[in-house]
């Protein structure tokens, strides 16, 4: 399952002007922590998916690029 969760975060970071180390500091995780997302090489604790999605106003299902569907 490819889940674009890094792309999706680098791109929110780009499209407000912030650098990967301003997203860390808000988030209180290390520059490289970030990095490893945006280029995949890992994963956002679960913990911390709920504050990506806050700080970038969007839902849990943007921040992994789900559409959202009429059910």
């Amino acid at each position: 399952m490819n889940i674009p969760l890094g792309e999706n975060i680098r791109r929110l970071r780009q499209e407000n002007d912030m650098t990967q180390r301003a997203l860390a500091h808000h988030l209180r995780v290390s520059v490289q922590a970030v990095s490893k997302w945006e280029t995949g090489l890992s994963y956002p604790d679960v913990a911390l998916l709920l504050n990506i999605a806050d700080f970038f106003a969007i839902s849990l299902d943007a921040l992994f690029g789900r559409e959202e569907r009429n059910l």
